[in-house]
């Protein structure tokens, strides 16, 4: 073997552990991040919502008539088709998603829900695009490319629901959150619950953590709202309480 082969084989060698240290910590750090996280047991959180558990993640379900409007798509599909089957609830039902952002533990069970169309922000296409990645060379990718886009302050019905869409960019190019009904705050990843209160965003997470920090204080003044439900970290029922004396 000449010195050339040698070198290069020296090269890969050193690439190839770097990459499996890179990979290692990133690893380590997701899990001890998720680890962290407190989502809610699937159940009714009010007589119309329901969460759906699956994992360090939660999704909801929003009662209207006969069917079910859908915050987010969940982490696992198999989990969520079971979690939906104990419910005794059909995701056929389902006849919208609203999803706050792409990333890949809020899309997964999208193929479930054949009958329901698909909403997001304008500003995520960004992300499934590769204009904005939070992993350099890896976009965000979903099932569906027949999503609605929504823009910032727009309110929508779907049945008898009303949802008011507030763009919290951060976390990704286009999170969002949704005001459902006045009273209901669906608000992704861009916040954590800790004791009843609002705190920031695991930074690990985000793709950019000051515009996620400063997102948040968008939603800390809306009037009406009562309940904030996070996708990991649970759900206030007192939103007055937990947005007081947030600083940024």
């Amino acid at each position: 073997m000449n010195i050339m082969v040698k070198k290069i084989l020296i090269g890969i060698g050193i690439i190839a552990v770097l990459l499996a240290i890179a990979v290692g910590g990133f690893l380590y750090k997701f899990s001890a991040e998720t680890g962290k996280m407190t989502p809610v047991v699937t159940g009714n959180v009010t007589a119309e919502i329901i969460a759906i558990k699956n994992d360090f993640a939660n999704m909801y379900l929003i009662k209207d008539s006969t069917n079910y409007i859908a915050i987010d798509a969940g982490k696992d599909l198999t989990v969520i088709e079971s979690e939906l089957k104990k419910l005794n609830i059909d995701p056929l039902k389902v006849e919208a998603v609203m999803l706050t952002h792409s990333d890949m533990d809020h899309v997964a069970g999208l193929p479930l829900f054949k009958n329901a169309k698909l909403y997001m922000a304008r500003n995520e296409v960004k992300m499934l695009n590769g204009e904005q990645q939070k992993i350099p060379g890896y976009n965000n990718s979903i099932s569906r490319s027949d999503y609605i886009l929504l823009d910032d302050l727009q309110t929508l019905e779907i049945g008898k629901v009303k949802i008011h869409c507030i763009l919290t960019e951060g976390h990704t190019s286009g999170s969002m959150c949704f005001q459902v009904n006045e009273k209901y705050l669906f608000t992704g990843d861009i916040l954590s619950l800790h004791e009843g209160k609002l705190g920031h965003s695991v930074e690990f997470f985000d793709l950019d953590h000051n515009k996620t920090t400063k997102s948040i204080s968008k939603i800390t003044n809306l009037p009406n709202v009562e309940y904030i439900l996070t996708s990991h970290w649970g759900v206030s029922k007192d939103y007055k309480n937990a947005v007081n004396g947030w600083r940024e």
